[in-house]
């Protein structure tokens, strides 16, 4: 791991790197999580397609959002940091749906 820059004489103390690893091991499980939930919600999308469904449950979004809001203000994290991050993640989902759609009207 790269050496960060400190004033002449100190250190960083090793408690900040163990727990710099520890961050760098959640990301990539983060990563992981994510390309995971795509893989899955692609093959919601090939169904949406081949039964002419649309891209967009907003009934089921909605319940989805207000459950991790709860989910996150329990966890003790910022329930509007989490709805933002799962409207975003929901918003590539419907492109991605959008694209499977147009896909298979071109097929």
């Amino acid at each position: 791991m790269p050496q960060e820059t400190a004033p002449a004489g100190d250190a960083v103390p090793e408690d900040l790197w163990r727990l710099r690893r520890s961050i760098d091991n959640i990301d990539a499980a983060l990563v992981h999580m994510l390309a995971e939930r795509f893989r899955v919600t692609r093959e919601v999308g090939v169904l949406k397609a081949v039964h002419r469904l649309p891209p967009v449950d907003v009934s089921r979004e909605e319940a989805q959002v207000a459950k991790l809001r709860g989910m996150a203000d329990r966890a003790g994290l910022d329930a509007d940091f989490a709805e933002d991050f799962i409207r975003r993640v929901m918003a590539e989902v419907v492109r991605q749906h959008g694209e499977i759609a147009a896909e298979r009207r071109g097929a």
